[in-house]
């Protein structure tokens, strides 16, 4: 079961390292916001298999409203010129540190059963 995304994650590692692509710098904030949101729902979806918790109707809804929500607010920083974007990296990294610890807590909690069991 997690071969595939393993090998989605190498997939997409080898194209984006082989592809060059410059991003226009008007689009920079709206793609930190991007990466940052799919980080958040990829992490996420680990942390939810780990809990046995997994849903992916929810995995994809909240990666599209939370791509939604930030490119909004993005958008509409840049329309009163305040930095509004900044919120959303705030936020996504946020989660991104706290998705991760529940992670790294969730597999050594299931490497200790391991050693335990045997």
């Amino acid at each position: 079961m997690w071969i595939l995304p393993l090998l989605g994650l190498l997939a997409g590692a080898f194209i984006g390292s082989t592809l060059t692509y410059e991003v226009p710098p008007t689009y920079i904030k709206y793609m930190s916001i991007a990466v940052l949101a799919s980080l958040d729902s990829v992490l996420g979806g680990v942390r939810a298999l780990l809990e046995n918790d997994f849903d992916s109707t929810v995995l994809l809804s909240g990666f599209f409203t939370n791509a939604l929500l930030a490119a909004l607010l993005a958008y509409l920083g840049d329309r009163l010129g305040v930095d509004l974007y900044l919120a959303a990296v705030f936020v996504f990294g946020v989660r991104l540190f706290q998705n991760l610890a529940n992670i790294r807590h969730g597999l050594l909690s299931q490497l200790r059963n391991n050693k335990q069991e045997k």
